[in-house]
């Protein structure tokens, strides 16, 4: 069995990633903890698709507003100069791509970066979806937290998704809590090692061919992931 490392950790590592001034919208879930990471006294600006821009990090049990939450209906908080906005504008900011960065939940990512994220299926599952389609195709990024593998031991990342796509070709980097992985033409990609694990280890388990970190590999000309340019600040209309 292959070591791994926490949520918080893996989401803690996420936050490092991301760079001063994006604008992020992070999904139900696990990554909804990035908010608890952030660093201090870097502005990065927080959506949530039930309209708030300037989502703060999880307030504390004493300070809870019950109007106040998140897509999730999670309490938050909010920063100085937060705004509140109609649920149709907070998706046209989404489908616009006014969105640099989302991080999203998944079920299966496959190695040409297609997303499966809110249906297994099976005919007893209740399908959510919510904004993860609009997410997945209007960020300009699209970071993927999640386990990699299943209660089961299957492997989240697979050669081609069999659950219904959330959308197609879109994934830059999936954050697992054994390594992270950059999407590439030539397929998965370690960037990082968690816990002592290795490519042997990790080949064996998901049965995929893994790029090692330092390897020579031709990244997809959409490859968000190979860019130092920080993204560009979304500024509304006026």
């Amino acid at each position: 069995m292959t070591a791994r490392i926490s949520r918080d950790d893996l989401a803690r590592r996420i936050a490092a990633d991301i760079p001063e001034g994006a604008y992020v919208n992070l999904g139900i879930g696990a990554p909804t903890l990035v908010a608890d990471h952030l660093p201090r006294g870097v502005e990065i600006v927080m959506h949530t698709e039930n309209g708030l821009l300037g989502m703060g990090s999880a307030p504390d049990p004493s300070a809870i507003d019950p109007d106040l939450i998140n897509a999730g209906k999670q309490p938050v908080t909010e920063v100085a100069g937060a705004a509140y906005f109609h649920h149709a504008d907070s998706f046209a900011m989404m489908r616009g791509g006014h969105i640099d960065f989302c991080v999203l939940g998944a079920y299966q990512v496959s190695q040409t970066g297609d997303l499966a994220n809110w249906s297994t299926g099976d005919p007893d599952a209740i399908p959510a979806v919510g904004g993860a389609m609009d997410l997945a195709i209007g960020a300009k990024q699209v970071y993927v937290m999640t386990d990699l593998f299943t209660k089961q031991g299957e492997s989240k990342l697979v050669e081609r998704c069999s659950y219904p796509l959330t959308g197609v070709g879109c994934v830059t980097r999936v954050y697992t809590d054994h390594a992270v992985f950059d999407l590439t033409s030539a397929g998965f990609r370690v960037r990082e090692f968690f816990a002592g694990n290795t490519v042997a280890e990790l080949e064996a388990r998901t049965g995929l061919v893994l790029t090692a970190p330092g390897d020579a590999a031709v990244a997809a000309p959409d490859d968000a992931a190979e860019t130092s340019e920080p993204p560009a600040r979304f500024e509304v209309a006026r």
